[in-house]
C-alpha cells in the first residue's frame, strides 16, 4: 500500500536524520495513511478508500458522495 492520501493527496516527505554528533542519514516522513470502508448510497455499495487521518475528518465533514466527487475530479477510479 502506498503512503498516498486519495482525498488530499498527502504523500510522504523526505529530509536528513541528524544524530548528536551531526552526521546526517536520509528518512522519510510517511502521512498517518489508514484504509476506510464506507458505505456509499448513490450506487448501493461499499467503497473502500486509502485517506490519511486529515481526509478522514474532511470526510466527516464534507459527506462520503462530495468526497468521492473529489477523488473523481482528480482522475482517480473508485
Amino acid at each position: 500500500m502506498s503512503a498516498h492520501c486519495q482525498l488530499t493527496g498527502r504523500a510522504p516527505g523526505f529530509g536528513k536524520s541528524v544524530s548528536h554528533s551531526h552526521r546526517r542519514t536520509s528518512r522519510r516522513f510517511d502521512p498517518n495513511i489508514q484504509r476506510k470502508r464506507y458505505w456509499l448510497p448513490s450506487e448501493g455499495r461499499h467503497i473502500r478508500l486509502t485517506l490519511s487521518a486529515k481526509g478522514i475528518k474532511t470526510v466527516d465533514t464534507i459527506g462520503i458522495e462530495a468526497a468521492v466527487a473529489r477523488i473523481r475530479a482528480r482522475g482517480e477510479k473508485v
